[in-house]
């Protein structure tokens, strides 16, 4: 039988959730609302919900061994990637460098600061910048 083809009802628009594994739900609360500022949104027993933009992040443990690892990346998107290094930074994140330029394109430049938050999940702030001169 051949695949059926795609229509726009059968291909993905957007990431309505991101899970997120944790092994500490508290901390990692903690870490997602006070050091990154993201908006809580609810608790249910062994998980927690935030908004980031128009995707649901969800903080859980591990459903078993087989998911028992650091996430993707979760590149965050913000207006002043300076602002928020330095307000993250003096809330408690670690991050492995400062922000910095990832690419150059004609009319912007990439720019990043990686981090992890405190079960080793990897983290980016990101933002584009109109080229400098």
């Amino acid at each position: 039988m051949p695949t059926p083809s795609p229509t726009p009802a059968t291909i993905p628009r957007a990431i309505g959730q991101v899970a997120v594994n944790t092994h500490d739900l508290p901390r990692a609360v903690a870490f997602y609302r006070d050091v990154l500022g993201l908006p809580f949104l609810f608790e249910f027993p062994g998980l927690a919900f935030f908004m980031c933009g128009t995707v649901r992040l969800m903080l859980s443990p591990p459903e078993s061994p087989d998911y028992d690892h650091p996430g993707s990346v979760l590149y965050l998107q913000v207006d002043d990637i300076d602002g928020a290094f330095a307000r993250m930074r003096g809330a408690g994140a670690a991050f492995d460098g400062e922000p910095h330029v990832v690419h150059r394109a004609e009319s912007y430049h990439l720019w990043m600061a990686f981090l992890h938050d405190p079960d080793g999940n990897p983290l980016a702030l990101m933002q584009e910048k109109p080229p400098t001169a």
